[in-house]
Order: structure tokens, then sequence, then C-alpha cells
């Protein structure tokens, strides 16, 4: 056993990077400026969309992506039950009510072949969830979404890089939220943006990020600033800092190493553990795409390994291995339970998932020594418990 943890992630900070945000320091302006706006044109430019605005977090880009609706009371959102619990809040407080379609046993996305069923006059919009970083079959999805007249908002937060069909994520379709939390495949300490091809939408985000003001106004205090503006909306205080952006900065240049990286060992994985009985492993689709490989999770095959999930990710954790439980589903949580009437056995997939499910470690500079040591000490729990 390592006498070091080895935790589930890690971010990757080079000398640039952490100089950038030492120069920020220096440079007295923290909060949203000159370095904000940088960031969102590399991000615009790698991404390839019209529109994008960085924001606090993922959920913020959550929030107003939703907020921007208009969502009247009983107006329904369509996503998935096996996601973080903010894809479902954020549907909550902008007045949406949550409708949840069953996942594919296969891919752990949102099964695309259930969601027309789930449609009803009062659906607004379908939020899909790009899960682990593997892209949702889109092109039906838009199809059906296109039939019915609905908006299509992307719960993206695992896969900027990722592609479908050649097309990078957030390029095409309606609107997209990404997330630089520290877990991600880059990040920003903490943050978020929203890609989209509605202008319109853009201009309103714009504004309900920094308090309803009519304009940027970041810069109000500076020599050539005029603190003189209007408040058109009740807005929110969801703007990034500039020193958020210093590590954005450096990051979005790495992120296809990242990426190549992340592939590199969850193709190390798969090699070895793809004929392990005690756990099953997620399959990929027959369609064209790029995963973006945010999480490697499992399912742990509780009769054949001799445990549950939680017992095995107990003694990953005592050998000095972290493990990591992505997602327990959302709807067996007591507020949704008790609010919109849920309960165990509305979507057997992802409870079947959401019970077996864990993430093993998996970070850009994870080395072969230590993937070498996350499975040698998952050879050794199982072979003591058979």
């Amino acid at each position: 056993m390592s006498n070091t943890f080895l935790p589930f992630t890690r971010p990757t900070l080079d000398s640039d990077t952490i100089a950038e945000v030492v120069d920020c320091l220096e440079s007295g302006w923290l909060a949203t400026g000159p370095r904000v706006k940088a960031f969102e044109e590399k991000l615009k430019e790698y991404i390839n969309v019209p529109h994008l605005l960085c924001l606090t977090s993922g959920t913020a880009a959550l929030h107003l992506a939703l907020l921007a609706l208009n969502l009247k009371p009983g107006d329904e959102v369509i996503t998935t039950p096996m996601t973080f619990c903010a894809t479902l809040n954020t549907i909550v407080q902008a007045g949406g009510k949550p409708v949840l379609v069953d996942i594919d046993p296969q891919t752990y996305n949102l099964d695309v072949n259930l969601l027309e069923a789930a449609i009803t006059p009062k659906t607004r919009a379908i939020l899909p969830v790009h899960f682990a970083g593997l892209p949702v079959d889109l092109e039906p999805l838009y199809q059906i979404a296109t039939k019915h007249s609905l908006r299509v908002i992307e719960d993206a937060a695992h896969a900027i890089g990722a592609k479908y069909k050649g097309l990078p994520i957030g390029s095409f379709g309606d609107t997209h939220i990404f997330s630089f939390h520290p877990n991600k495949n880059m990040t920003t300490g903490e943050g978020g943006a929203i890609a989209t091809q509605d202008e319109e939408l853009a201009k309103l985000v714009s504004k309900l990020r920094f308090h309803g003001i009519d304009r940027d106004a970041f810069n109000r205090f500076a020599k050539e600033g005029n603190q003189h503006y209007d408040v058109i909306y009740p807005g929110f205080k969801y703007n990034m800092m500039d020193l958020q952006a210093a590590l954005g900065l450096h990051q979005i240049d790495q992120l296809d190493a990242f990426l190549e990286r992340r592939q590199f060992l969850a193709q190390g994985y798969t090699d070895i553990l793809k004929d392990w009985p005690q756990i099953s492993l997620p399959k990929r689709p027959t369609y064209q795409h790029k995963h973006a490989w945010h999480l490697y999770t499992p399912i742990i095959n509780p009769e054949v390994a001799g445990m549950d999930r939680d017992t095995f990710i107990s003694k990953m954790k005592e050998q000095n291995i972290g493990v990591g439980l992505h997602y327990e589903a959302v709807h067996l949580f007591t507020y949704y339970r008790e609010t919109f009437g849920f309960k165990r056995g509305d979507f057997p997939c992802a409870e079947a998932v959401s019970d077996r499910i864990f993430s093993l470690p998996l970070f850009p500079n994870m080395t072969q020594a230590e993937q070498d040591q996350v499975i040698e000490v998952m050879s050794n729990i199982f072979r003591s418990a058979s």
C-alpha cells in the first residue's frame, strides 16, 4: 500500500498557469476584466460558437440558460436522473418542473428512444447530459426537439473537447453549458460558460449575470469608465473573475493534450478491466464521437465481486486509492421524492447503475505507476473476497 493517498482526480496546473495567476494578483485587477474577455474569446474560437459568456460556475450557467426561456408555472423540462443535482435544481429555480427519462443502460446517457413519449403540451425544453464526457446521440434528439418546437440546453459540464459526428460539442445545436470546476477536464477553480447560437439569449444572459445592468460595467471605475448605468432586470452576481480566467487562459491551450492523456489512461483501464467478471464497463455507442473522458465509471457486479459498491469504495480508500461516486440517481433524493412524487422503480436502468457505479482515478498528470497501483489494489481486493 502506498503511503500517499491517490485522489480520483487532481487539477493539472503548470508553471505558466501559476505565473498568470500571480501576474493577475500583482496587477490589482482581480474581478471581471480583460482576462475574462480574453478567455471568452479563446473559448469561442476553440468551440467555434458565435456567442459565449463566462460565469461563476456551470450551475450559474444552467440557471441563466433556463431563466432565459421564461418558464411559466407547470412548464416542463425533460432531463435524465443520472446527473449531478445541479441539473434538476436549476430547472426548479428557473420555475420549471423536471420530467425524467430513463437512461440507456449501456452508455448511461439519456435514452433518446424513450424521449418522445415523455413530451406533453407543457414541455418547453430538453436538457440532455453528456455523462462522463460521452456525447448523447444528438441527431435524433434534435429531430424530436424540432418536431415539437422545443428548446435544447445541453449540459456539457463533462464534455468540453468532446465531439459528435466530427463537430465539437457546443459548436452546433442550440445552447450548451460547460463547467470548469477543479475536477473537470479544464479548470478555472470554479467557473462555467454558456455557449449558444441564440443571440437574444446571449444578450439576456450578459445582463442577468451582473445585476441586470444594461451594459458591460466592469470598467466603470477606470479612468475612461462611466459610473452611470441602468438596471433593466433583477439580475445576479454570476460574473467570472479575472483571477479565475487567469487559470483558464492556459488551461484551454492545454485542453487537447489533457484529453489525449485521459484517452490513453481510459484505454489502459479498458484493456485490463474489460474481462473482469467483478465489474462491467460502460459501452461506446456506434455513432461517430470523441469521448472527453471526464470520468471512468465501471459498475460493480456484487454477486461476483463478493461486496457491494460502497464496501468496495471503502476498501479502496483503506489502501489509499480515492474512488468517486458519480452519481446517485437524483430522483431518489428527499426533495425530489417529496416534491414530485418520484420513487424507486420509476427509472430502473438509472437505479441499477446508480446503486453500483464508481469512478476510478483519472487525470492528466496521473502516472503509469499510479494507474498500475489502482489496478493492483482492485485485483487484491477482489481476490481476497473470492
